[in-house]
C-alpha cells in the first residue's frame, strides 16, 4: 500500500488591511509587519517587504506571513 503524500504548504497566518479610518486595526496591522510594512503617502496602504520586492497593500487585501517568516500580499479584484 502506498502512502498519500500531501503537498508541503507553507500555511501561516494573514491579516487583512482595514479601511485607512480604523485606527485600532491599523495599529495592530504596524505592530505585526514590524520592520517588513511601510506606510505610504496613499490613504490606507500599505507598503510590505515580500520575497518578491516590495508590494503595495491596500485596504481589503491580505497579508499573509507564511511559516518560512516571509510576507506576501493577496490582493483583492479592484473595479475601476
Amino acid at each position: 500500500m502506498r502512502a498519500i503524500r500531501n503537498p508541503a504548504f507553507d500555511h501561516g497566518a494573514a491579516l487583512r488591511v482595514p479601511p485607512a479610518h480604523d485606527a485600532n486595526n491599523w495599529r495592530k496591522l504596524r505592530l505585526w509587519l514590524g520592520d517588513d510594512g511601510v506606510e505610504t503617502g496613499e490613504a490606507g496602504a500599505v507598503e510590505v517587504r515580500t520575497p518578491d520586492g516590495p508590494t503595495l497593500a491596500r485596504p481589503g487585501d491580505w497579508i499573509v506571513l507564511s511559516v518560512g517568516g516571509r510576507f506576501h500580499v493577496a490582493s483583492t479584484a479592484r473595479v475601476a
